[in-house]
């Protein structure tokens, strides 16, 4: 018997955060032949904009509609969700900080198991989900198995699945708003006051369509003049992990990451990067991904397209140079 999966879908102004087709993917990873429900809540025409949008590639689509979820509260959607999931249900969320916030303590609403920031699944053996996570920065992969026989709360991490674009669910929207708002809209200590847009520097890397990003391995600012150089010859920008903004080497606008900034680049060179989950967190729409670093074990290469061990000091100014002579 096919198991239901369900996925909570991550949107903004109407449009589906690209994790709701990778939730797609990992909900196959635990059974091929799953009948998998995306749940979304929100208001109006934005709302109904996201479940058209996912609608071909879930099977079912539930919707809850309430003025009050314009913008979402971890603490109200967790108990709007224990009021819909059935008993033992399985259901992915996305391990952003959202994320973070709602998935804990959904699984202890719901007495299930939870299985944070997976990064592969490997499948069920009678109720016993194996999965993998990663320890120490990415430098450890550890396998873990997970009782699911009650239920689970699994979230994954962004990127980590690649998106499933078939669309050949065909799936049919339920409005559960009526059975989310039994008892009344749910009472919270926390209630949202606005949104307060980050400042765009002098470049606004989330309209690049090429990045250079560089990290700590740059070792000193004088440094970042290869950097410079090298998206000069690509004709893109330059982008940068925490540690250099840390270390007010360029200014925050340019930083990616789940602290920093969303990009949705064509090409992302990751120069000197360890590949932290924060760091990837921010990489959306599935770039070509180029990784410079000198530690083999680093974890950028786990999602590099093209990864190069060598010294980014040593190996970039002679990439410059050889993408100068072609053009």
């Amino acid at each position: 018997m096919a198991r239901q999966v369900f996925a909570y879908i991550v949107h903004k102004e109407g449009v589906a955060d690209d994790t709701a087709f990778e939730m797609v993917a990992a909900a196959k990873r635990i059974d091929p032949d799953a009948s998998i429900a995306a749940i979304v809540a929100g208001t109006g025409d934005n709302l109904n904009g996201v479940c058209n949008e996912i609608a071909s590639s879930y099977h079912e689509v539930w919707k809850i509609d309430n003025k009050a979820l314009s913008y979402p509260n971890a603490e109200v959607i967790r108990m709007l969700l224990v009021r819909i999931l059935p008993e033992q249900g399985l259901i992915i969320i996305p391990h952003d900080t959202f994320g973070m916030d709602l998935a804990p303590g959904l699984s202890i609403k719901l007495n299930a198991a939870y299985l944070p920031d997976a990064v592969d699944i490997d499948g069920v053996d009678e109720n016993r989900l194996k999965a993998v996570r990663q320890e120490y920065s990415g430098q450890v992969s550890t396998h873990i198995v997970c009782d699911i026989s009650g239920g689970a709360v699994i979230t994954t991490r962004p990127g980590s699945f690649k998106a499933d674009e078939t669309k050949r669910a065909g799936g049919q929207i339920f409005d559960r708003t009526a059975q989310a708002m039994e008892g009344g809209f749910p009472e919270t200590g926390r209630r949202f006051i606005g949104v307060i847009e980050a400042e765009v520097g002098d470049v606004d890397i989330t309209k690049s369509e090429i990045l250079v990003s560089v990290g700590r391995g740059v070792e000193d600012k004088d440094n970042l003049e290869i950097v410079f150089d090298l998206a000069k010859a690509m004709g893109g920008d330059v982008a940068c992990s925490r540690p250099i903004v840390d270390a007010k080497w360029l200014e925050k606008s340019r930083q990616v990451g789940t602290s920093g900034k969303t990009v949705k680049p064509k090409i992302y060179m990751a120069l000197g990067i360890s590949g932290s989950f924060q760091h990837q967190g921010g990489i959306k729409g599935a770039p070509f991904i180029v990784a410079i670093n000198k530690n083999p074990k680093a974890p950028i290469f786990k999602v590099a397209d093209v990864g190069v061990v060598a010294d980014m000091l040593d190996f970039v100014p002679e990439l410059t140079d050889k993408i100068n002579e072609m053009k």
